[in-house]
């Protein structure tokens, strides 16, 4: 039987996966893919998550505005992630976080949205879906300041920090995902920091159509779901452990964070 693995984090509405989403989630099921996330970055994008939600078994919607797009909602966006974020179908809030790499977005803004979500998920009682790129020690000091006394419930995706990044947000009580960056050749430190985590904080993600991983990266130009077992055996292989241990670590976390149940 091939190791049950859990996507935690696919943009399965971006327009890479028109033409073929059916075939998209049955390679991934086929690969031992149980169970997909896919995840909303504005209002749109949110909606259409939840829409694919209900029309395939084993996928789960996240709903957000992602920093790079906050200054392009619109009047009522908002709002109507707040109404969607109580949809059964959506386990999570986000992605949300700060962005200095693009940046195209004012910083000022960025962290109004940010805190707008950590206070919905609170609300809601829902975890959160953390973006961050280039913005550590600002991703951090916000959180503390939402966190207070409390532990979070969430996760950093597509982690790529260091180890004293990785250490603050398990501190906080965050997860931490990779994806396929963690397979890329020059990202030892990455690799180090994945072998690190506690295996009740570790969770895996494709981020697909973005980030294949290798050795698939240069010889696929879209990334999906099912190519998520390799991010697998490089961590597995980071940690020595067995890709069967490492699936059934990650795959147990991702259910008691996200509370999911439903298979592929």
């Amino acid at each position: 039987m091939l190791p049950q693995l859990i996507d935690t984090h696919a943009h399965l509405d971006e327009e890479a996966f028109r033409g073929d989403l059916d075939d998209v989630i049955r390679r991934a099921r086929d690969a031992g893919v149980c169970h997909i996330i896919t995840i909303g970055i504005t209002a749109a994008t949110s909606e259409n998550a939840v829409r694919i939600s209900e029309q395939h078994s084993g996928v789960s919607a996240v709903v957000g505005i992602q920093p790079n797009y906050t200054t392009q909602a619109k009047p009522g966006e908002w709002e109507t992630v707040c109404d969607l974020a109580t949809h059964q179908q959506v386990v999570a809030i986000g992605e949300t976080g700060l962005d200095r790499y693009w940046d195209y977005a004012p910083a000022d803004v960025q962290a109004d949205y940010f805190d707008r979500h950590l206070q919905l998920a609170q609300e809601l009682n829902k975890p959160v879906v953390i973006h961050c790129r280039d913005a550590e020690a600002e991703v951090v000091s916000q959180l503390r300041c939402a966190a207070g006394t409390a532990h979070l419930h969430g996760v950093m995706h597509s982690f790529a920090g260091d180890a004293a990044t990785a250490d603050a947000c398990l501190e906080l009580g965050l997860h931490i995902s990779f994806s396929g960056m963690v397979t890329y050749r020059r990202n030892d430190k990455l690799r180090e920091v994945a072998s690190m985590v506690p295996a009740e904080r570790l969770l895996i993600e494709t981020d697909a159509p973005y980030l294949t991983p290798v050795p698939l990266r240069g010889k696929k130009k879209r990334n999906e779901p099912c190519f998520v077992v390799h991010t697998a055996q490089c961590m597995a292989a980071a940690r020595r452990i067995s890709i069967d241990e490492l699936a059934r670590q990650t795959t147990a976390g991702a259910r008691r964070l996200f509370g999911i149940d439903a298979q592929l």
